[in-house]
């Protein structure tokens, strides 16, 4: 078995092993996996947050050993509080470290990505945060714009959205949000719910294909177009730009 990290601001994560293939998520700044497989200019990955597969540029990350990618499994998390920030390391080269990226080893701001140190200045987030705090770190990311795939406020689809924003408080989200879906408690009606409570939406044949941020009032933050507050009833999502539901609901989860 081989691992990887990501010495990179930002890569795309491909579901088929060429560059014209579909990007299914992105690795951040920091992260870590497994590699399954490796063809010529490709490799498959498992990625150790969440456990999803799809193949990366082997330009674009740096093997460690079996040993770094247990002791930063084994090491606790700390992230990236920044919208946008830098790391340096010893010769001033800068590497560009987005929101919710991962800042493995660090201590005193000081961060090792592989054998590299990087100076890291600054806000970081790294404990579990209470309930309360998730609807706080979404509106870091209103008004990103829509991107399938992708995971950072220069572009989010609505799953990458809801993981990264519960990453940050502390909590493990799956990838996608059919995989959400599969987690926490069903709860039978939106008074139920509480603000940080995700509320999930199917399409006509039932499969479900978007996630949103339940907040308070019977408003949703979620990812259409960009990243952006709408209504929520019983019937699902209703635009208050456009004034007609989008989203049919299908099932409310609290995962914490």
């Amino acid at each position: 078995m081989h691992y990887g990290i990501c010495n990179l601001s930002i890569v795309p994560v491909k579901i088929e092993p060429n560059n014209s293939s579909e990007m299914i998520s992105q690795l951040l700044f920091g992260e870590h996996f497994k590699i399954i497989e490796i063809r010529k200019n490709w490799s498959k990955i498992r990625v150790a947050f969440d456990n999803y597969e799809g193949w990366i540029d082997t330009k674009q990350f740096e093997e460690i050993t079996e040993e770094i990618y247990i002791k930063i499994q084994n090491s606790d998390s700390t992230y990236a509080n920044e919208l946008i920030d830098f790391a340096t390391d010893k010769n001033d080269n800068f590497i560009t470290v987005s929101l919710g990226a991962s800042l493995p080893f660090y201590f005193n701001k000081n961060l090792i990505i592989n054998n590299t140190s990087f100076l890291y200045e600054g806000d970081i987030i790294s404990k579990k945060q209470s309930k309360e705090t998730i609807i706080k770190v979404a509106f870091k990311y209103l008004n990103a714009p829509y991107l399938w795939g992708g995971k950072t406020p220069f572009g989010i689809d609505c799953a990458g959205f809801t993981q990264m924003v519960y990453k940050l408080c502390g909590y493990k989200l799956l990838r996608d949000a059919t995989q959400q879906a599969t987690q926490g408690e069903v709860l039978s009606f939106i008074e139920e719910s509480e603000p940080g409570d995700l509320a999930f939406f199917d399409n006509s044949e039932g499969i479900i294909t978007h996630v949103g941020i339940i907040m308070k009032d019977n408003y949703i933050i979620h990812a259409h177009g960009k990243i952006r507050v709408d209504r929520i009833d019983h019937s699902g999502i209703f635009n208050i730009d456009t004034h007609r539901h989008t989203h049919k609901l299908r099932v409310i989860k609290k995962i914490i």
